[in-house]
């Protein structure tokens, strides 16, 4: 069976420097399983499938896979996805506001100059982490306790664990593990200098279905709930540019904003448009 396929660069701030994604339309009537298979597949971070809503409320609904299981949420799926619903004659229920399905409920997807942005969902965890945890995922990164300015728990369903360090110099500076590390959901963020193009620079590392340690190209999951955490503890004002993917050759730009939501915004780029044979 034959699926409509589109594969979108999202925040990306020119040709193919985001993170890419694959999205399968109208994916009634494929099971888990594939899905699953699909996504380990396509050999991308995160793939979606794209379903008819169940609320009423909702434009679409999605379901969102990294390799070897489903995400309640994931920030750059959900631009990528809205990005690929609207090119292929999506038309939303209300003008300039799309509203998506997923396993996190319902999220309101904005629309500005031609780019997206969503609302930043509630976060699932927050607070400090246990201290021989946080020792732990420090030394697996080559990190001491005096490099980070302050550690939180900032997951909205990925499982993120933020770690604020001095200097975006300090962030690009960070080795990721040798070794397998089944469970590592790090997000390190360091600010560039006042004056510079970007406010912060982010790294999203995890670990993929062996336990080895990948680095995310660029994470919106991850810049909304850093947003929340340091725009709540008023370590940064919005509105800012945070860059992402610069140490591994990509030059993902994520702009936040903050009228009382938190957006989480950029550029979302069709690359390819097709069919998937299923």
């Amino acid at each position: 069976m034959q699926h409509g396929f589109s594969q979108v660069d999202v925040f990306a701030s020119d040709g193919f420097s985001g993170n890419p994604l694959a999205v399968i339309h109208d994916a009634d009537g494929i099971t888990t399983d594939e899905m699953l298979r699909i996504t380990a597949w396509t050999n991308l971070s995160e793939a979606t499938f794209l379903l008819p809503p169940e609320h009423d409320e909702a434009d679409y609904r999605v379901r969102i896979f990294c390799p070897g299981r489903e995400l309640p949420f994931a920030g750059h799926p959900t631009l990528g996805t809205c990005a690929a619903w609207l090119a292929a004659g999506g038309v939303p229920k209300r003008s300039g506001r799309i509203v998506q399905e997923c396993g996190a409920g319902l999220v309101p997807i904005r629309t500005d100059d031609g780019s997206l942005a969503f609302a930043a969902p509630p976060m699932t965890r927050t607070g400090p982490i246990d201290a021989d945890l946080l020792a732990e995922r420090l030394d697996q990164l080559g990190l001491t306790e005096a490099d980070v300015v302050d550690a939180a728990w900032i997951d909205n369903g990925p499982g993120w664990m933020g770690i604020l360090l001095g200097s975006a110099v300090d962030v690009l500076a960070v080795q990721l593990p040798a070794t397998t590390v089944p469970g590592f959901d790090v997000g390190l963020i360091g600010p560039h200098p006042a004056g510079a193009e970007c406010a912060l620079e982010v790294r999203g590392l995890f670990a993929d279905a062996s336990g080895s340690v990948r680095e995310d190209p660029v994470t919106g999951s991850l810049n909304a709930s850093a947003a929340q955490w340091l725009i709540g503890s008023g370590r940064i004002e919005a509105p800012y540019v945070a860059a992402q993917g610069t140490a591994i050759g990509r030059r993902g730009r994520i702009h936040v904003e903050h009228d009382g939501d938190i957006w989480i915004g950029g550029q979302s780029i069709i690359k390819i448009q097709g069919t998937i044979t299923i």
